[in-house]
């Protein structure tokens, strides 16, 4: 994925990112986690993935220093980090409030 691929893919609404990479335990983790809420929610939030070893300028564009790294962006701007594994509860929940927040 390249810096404009990026771009158009969080353009619109909520789009949530995972900075991940296959190596990483906590990210492999996390995987079934948004795997699941990617389900859930459906087209109210847009799920993306990116490769920190495939598209390391877009993790460095993005502050991502440590992995996993989510990204919820409004709109093609970026407001909010969550780093490390999250529970699939606790990450329902967030993302529950901020579809209420930004809608």
């Amino acid at each position: 994925m390249n810096a404009e691929t990026f771009a158009q893919k969080t353009a619109n609404g909520l789009v949530l990112v995972d900075f991940y990479a296959d190596w990483c335990g906590p990210c492999k983790l996390l995987e079934p986690v948004l795997k699941t809420l990617a389900q859930e929610f459906g087209e109210q939030i847009k799920f993306v993935k990116v490769d920190v070893q495939q598209d390391q300028d877009l993790a460095v564009a993005n502050n991502v220093m440590s992995i996993p790294t989510m990204l919820l962006f409004v709109d093609g701007v970026a407001k909010e980090k969550l780093t490390g594994y999250k529970h699939l509860a606790d990450m329902r929940q967030y993302l529950t409030s901020k579809l209420e927040q930004y809608s």
